[in-house]
């Protein structure tokens, strides 16, 4: 998925979040590929649980590598499955179901994109 033309990443990790890691990758899938200033500025008013953890991974892998944001693209957003509270309610007549908890592991890779001087020209 690395396209030759990105060098030197940074990278950061946040682990164990209490956000089902289903509903973070429907914000991760969005700023994939995208220019890191664009997809910080996307995050902060996107009106989710997920992407305030995500906006904070993606400025502390910006942070890590000493770039501007401007500059880096996101290579990669990674949301990998954690470990699972589980807890029990009870319900009627002496009965327990089980409550699922589960926690997610974020994963942030951004990287300096090297400016080719062979530009494609539009076809008309």
């Amino acid at each position: 998925m690395i396209n030759a033309d990105k060098i030197q990443g940074s990278r950061a990790v946040l682990k164990h979040i209490r956000l089902s890691p289903t509903k973070a990758r429907l914000v991760a899938r969005q700023v994939q590929g995208l220019n890191a200033e664009v997809a910080l500025a996307m995050l902060e008013f996107t009106p989710n649980k997920a992407a305030k953890f995500i906006y904070k991974t993606i400025a502390s892998a910006v942070a890590n590598g000493s770039y501007e944001a401007s500059s880096v693209e996101i290579i990669s957003c990674r949301i990998d499955k954690g470990p699972v509270l589980k807890r029990f309610m009870p319900r009627a007549r002496g009965r327990a179901t089980p409550i699922h908890k589960p926690m997610s592991h974020i994963y942030v890779e951004v990287g300096e994109v090297k400016k080719s001087s062979n530009t494609s020209v539009a076809k008309k």
